[in-house]
C-alpha cells in the first residue's frame, strides 16, 4: 500500500480541531483510494502562500519527513493550484496531490457503467487541462501522431489540442446520455419516485436494500456507489409503482468538475417526486455534512421538491447526538438502515406522499374524445374502464397536470 503524508492549514477563520476532523475524512478518502496514512501536518498560516501553499520553510520540513518516513505521496485537503502543485514536487521530491485529484481518482476507481466512465473521464480531462507541464506524456502518440501536430507547434500544445478534442467527444457522448435519460423519463411519468440523497457513506445503498429486499453494493467506503439505481418498494399496496433510487454520495469540496460531468446522473434527483435526506447522526458533523448536501441540491434546484429527512444509525449514535439532530429536524424519521429500526414507518411516510402525488378520480368521456384520451393513457394508472352510449367512464389514478388534461376532455 502507498504511504501517505496528509496535509492541512489552519486559517484564522477555521479551528484546529475543524482541521483535524477534515483530515480524518481525508484519511479515509486515501484508505478508499489505497493509501496509508503514516504522519500528518497542520500548517497554522494568516494567508495561505501563492508560491507553496504552505510556505517554502514547510514543504522543506515535509520533504525531511517524507525521506525519513519512506512517504512517496503527499496529500493536501484543499485544491492547489497547477504552479503550487509543480513548486511543491521540485521541493518535496515526490508526488503530490490535491483533495480533488484524491477524489477523482476514487472516482475513476470505482466507476463501473460505462456511463460512470465516461463522466469521471470527462472530469479528470478538465482537471489535467490546466495541469499539463512539458514533462507530460505524449498523448498525441495515443491518437495516431501523423496529421496532429501544426506547422511550429510544441509537444505541449499537441497535448492540448488532443485533450481538448477528447474532451469535447465525451462531452457530446455525455449528451447522448443526457438524450436517453430524458426518454426514460418521459416514461416514468406514472410511476412516483423517491431518491435517496445525502452525504457519502451516510447508509443509502444500506437502506436501499431495507426498503426494497434488494442486494445492492454495500461497504464502509466512501464512494460505494456511482451508478443511479432504481429498485420498486417492498410491500406497497399501491397500484401505482414507486421506485426508489440510490443517487451517489456527496462530500465537502466536492470537485466542481465531477457535479458539471455528473448532472446527468445526478438529474435523475431533479426528476424526484420526494427526496429522502438521510443524515448520518452518529457523526459529530452532522449538521455541516447536512448543509454540503443541501448547498449541493441548490445547484441542481431541486430544494422544491417535498422532502421526508431520516435520522439513520439512530441505535449507535450517542444520545446527546439524536437530541441535537431531532432538536434541528423535529419532523425527521430515527432509523436504522442496518437493523431496519423504523424501516417499515418509512415505508408508510413514502406510500402516504406518493397517495397525495398520484390522485384518484373519475371521468365520463364523450365518444369522440377517445382518440385524445388515448394519448394521455399511458402516463395515467387506469383502474376501470366502462364505455356507455356517449361516454366512456374511466376511474384513474395519476399526477395533477395529467388529470387536468383528461378533465379538459370532458369540458364541452
Amino acid at each position: 500500500m502507498v504511504r501517505c503524508l496528509l496535509v492541512g492549514v489552519c486559517l484564522p477563520y477555521l479551528p484546529y480541531q475543524r482541521v483535524e476532523e477534515y483530515l480524518d475524512e481525508l484519511s479515509f478518502l486515501a484508505d478508499t483510494a489505497g493509501a496509508k496514512e503514516v504522519e500528518r501536518i497542520i500548517q497554522k498560516k494568516e494567508r495561505l502562500d501563492p508560491a507553496y501553499f504552505i510556505g517554502e520553510g514547510k514543504a522543506i520540513e515535509i520533504a525531511e519527513k517524507c525521506r525519513k518516513e519512506r512517504i512517496t505521496l503527499v496529500i493536501f485537503d484543499d485544491e492547489l493550484s497547477p504552479s503550487q502543485v509543480k513548486n511543491l514536487e521540485n521541493k518535496i521530491g515526490i508526488k503530490v496531490l490535491d483533495r480533488t485529484g484524491l477524489i477523482l481518482d476514487i472516482f475513476a476507481k470505482r466507476a463501473r457503467t460505462r456511463e460512470a466512465k465516461v463522466q469521471v473521464s470527462l472530469a479528470q480531462y478538465n482537471y489535467l487541462l490546466p495541469r499539463l507541464t512539458r514533462a507530460w506524456g505524449h498523448l498525441s502518440r495515443q491518437a495516431g501522431g501523423i496529421g496532429t501536430r501544426g506547422v511550429g507547434e510544441t509537444q505541449l500544445e499537441t497535448d492540448r489540442r488532443v485533450i481538448r478534442k477528447r474532451i469535447q467527444k465525451l462531452k457530446e457522448e455525455i449528451e447522448n446520455i443526457s438524450l436517453r435519460r430524458n426518454v426514460q423519463s418521459r416514461r416514468r411519468q406514472n410511476t412516483f419516485i423517491c431518491s435517496l440523497v445525502g452525504y457519502t457513506n451516510v447508509g443509502k445503498s444500506t437502506l436501499m436494500n431495507a426498503l426494497t429486499a434488494s442486494k445492492l453494493f454495500s461497504e464502509n467506503r466512501l464512494f460505494a456507489t456511482l451508478d443511479t439505481t432504481f429498485r420498486k418498494l417492498k410491500g406497497s399496496v399501491l397500484s401505482q409503482e414507486i421506485l426508489i433510487v440510490d443517487t451517489i454520495g456527496f462530500i465537502r469540496k466536492l470537485p466542481h468538475s465531477l457535479v458539471a460531468s455528473f448532472k446527468s446522473t445526478l438529474s435523475e434527483i431533479s426528476n424526484s417526486d420526494l427526496i429522502s435526506y438521510l443524515i448520518d447522526v452518529s457523526h459529530p458533523n452532522f449538521e455541516e455534512q447536512f448543509s454540503v448536501v443541501k448547498e449541493s441540491l441548490a445547484e441542481l434546484s431541486c430544494l422544491e421538491i417535498p422532502t421526508l429527512t431520516l435520522l439513520n444509525k439512530c441505535d449507535i449514535a450517542p444520545e446527546s447526538y439524536v437530541s441535537r439532530a431531532q432538536a434541528m429536524f423535529p419532523d425527521a424519521i430515527c432509523i436504522s438502515a442496518k437493523t431496519l429500526y423504523n424501516i417499515d414507518l418509512l415505508k408508510e411516510s413514502i406510500i402516504k406522499e406518493a397517495v397525495k402525488a398520484f390522485k384518484g378520480k373519475i371521468f365520463e368521456i364523450p365518444l369522440d374524445k377517445i382518440e385524445d384520451y388515448n394519448k394521455i393513457k399511458e402516463n395515467l394508472t387506469v383502474l376501470s374502464e366502462n364505455y356507455g352510449d356517449r361516454f366512456l367512464k374511466v376511474e384513474a389514478r395519476g399526477r395533477s397536470e395529467i388529470l387536468r388534461k383528461v378533465e379538459r376532455l370532458t369540458k364541452k
